[in-house]
């Protein structure tokens, strides 16, 4: 079989049922059919290959869902080292949980050959999962934050990844001066273009939040926006406490997201991932409305493990505004994003019954589908990279192969029922192959099966 057609491109195609969704509310589902990719980008779907495509290589997955590659949009990569701790603190303050584990274990990076093995394996660990893209915070250590990227482009996953910037409120050993943070930004910035080596990995800027950020940081980072066109990742509207203390911080701003607006790190000029918004305000909400470039990033387990709250969801998506789904390790446990989809799905009822369906037992339940989830979770990503999650000609060739067989039962079910019980029950042992920009980058061990 060949791989290669005339004029030297390459071609291959997935078989197997093939499930995405085009729009937030519709699930397409092709059965056993043919999912053509040719030169890294999505060419087409048939249930039998045409003539001038027959004899191209096929990966045969008969009896396998084929879904499209989804995109992490919020990770604190560092924090995977010490995922399933401090849920249970027995202070409910969760600035505990920053004092006993996310920053004493985030200033361990400062140590090189720590990076390295602690990177390595979060970075094996996501080829086992359904993530393709991601967008990542690594810590305030430019030398550290080179080595995932590093390992994230020798693994061939598609990400942003960000040196974190903190000029105050954090801990001895984790904090930087001003001066500091921004030439080591910079410095960063530059081995990133001239090392030309990162085609799939690229540099995002990320003040933690404003918080642990001066104005001179903020005004000299926003510099460099506009300077680089780099896009921006920070944190927005999170919890209440947090909120408040921007206000102590910054008395004279109307709103949060303001804080970041007046350094152009809201989505006016650059792709901006702002992760959680669970109290944003009305008058954040209409400038979110305004910026076509911002993204939310929703977290609906970790909003859950802080007791922090949930994000309005469906409210952000009638409003026409960005959103998609992250993980946030390690404030959640796992990295699956099926186990986002099932969490975000959840939540969204709670937020209706506790929140929104007052006191009307008939009232119109007005939650996440299912098809909206996984729209959340496989289009998250547009608006950073063109054309991802989807499996429409011209998108980005980005798909993971399920087998269900292991959860399956003794009827016959529909596609739907399929891809539902995979999203809700799935984990590691069902991925049989994952594929990003047409290269496979993993693929189940027959040991693992």
């Amino acid at each position: 079989m060949r791989q290669e057609t005339e004029m030297n491109h390459t071609i291959f195609a997935l078989k197997g049922t093939i499930a995405y969704t085009p729009a937030p509310q519709r699930f397409v589902f092709e059965e056993e059919s043919f999912l053509v990719c040719r030169d890294g980008k999505v060419k087409g779907i048939w249930k039998e290959l045409p003539d001038e495509l027959k004899g191209i290589k096929v990966y045969d997955y008969t009896g396998k869902i084929i879904f499209p590659g989804m995109c992490d949009l919020h990770m604190h990569a560092p924090q995977y080292a010490f995922r399933g701790l401090g849920m249970n603190l027995e202070n409910p303050d969760w600035d505990m949980w920053f004092e006993k584990y996310a920053f004493p274990d985030e200033k361990r990076y400062e140590d090189c050959e720590y990076a390295k093995m602690a990177y390595e394996r979060l970075t094996d660990d996501l080829l086992k999962t359904t993530t393709t893209r991601c967008v990542m915070f690594a810590t305030i250590h430019r030398q550290s934050t080179e080595i995932l990227m590093d390992l994230m482009e020798e693994k061939g996953i598609a990400a942003y990844v960000g040196k974190v910037n903190m000029d105050r409120n954090s801990i001895p050993g984790l904090l930087e001066t001003t001066e500091e943070s921004l030439e080591e930004t910079k410095q960063w910035i530059a081995d990133c273009e001239d090392k030309k080596k990162y085609r799939k990995c690229r540099p995002i800027i990320t003040p933690r939040y404003i918080p642990t950020c001066t104005d001179e940081l903020m005004s000299g980072l926003g510099d460099l926006i506009a300077e680089k066109k780099i896009p921006v990742q920070s944190h927005l509207s999170e919890g209440l406490d947090e909120m408040e203390w921007v206000r102590e911080l910054k008395p004279e701003l109307s709103f949060y997201g303001e804080g970041y607006d007046e350094y152009h790190m809201f989505g006016d000029t650059v792709p901006t991932v702002m992760a959680h918004c669970v109290y944003s305000p009305e008058e954040e909400i209409q400038l979110m409305k305004k910026r076509d470039k911002l993204i939310i990033a929703h977290c609906p387990q970790s909003n859950i493990s802080s007791s922090g709250g949930i994000a309005p969801v469906k409210r952000y998506l009638a409003e026409g505004i960005r959103v998609g789904l992250g993980s946030d390790m390690a404030g959640s446990n796992t990295l699956s994003l099926l186990r986002a989809i099932t969490d975000a799905i959840h939540v969204s009822k709670a937020r209706w019954a506790f929140t929104e369906r007052g006191d009307d037992p008939h009232a119109k339940k007005n939650v996440l589908s299912l098809a909206e989830a996984f729209y959340l979770a496989t289009h998250g990503g547009e608006g950073l990279w063109e054309r991802v999650g989807s499996f429409e000609e011209g998108y980005c060739f980005d798909a993971v192969v399920m087998d269900d067989s292991r959860i399956s039962d003794y009827c016959e079910r529909s596609s739907y029922e399929r891809t539902e019980r995979l999203i809700l029950m799935s984990d590691d042992r069902d991925i049989e192959a994952k594929f990003i920009d047409g290269s496979m980058v993993y693929q189940r061990d027959a040991k693992q099966r």
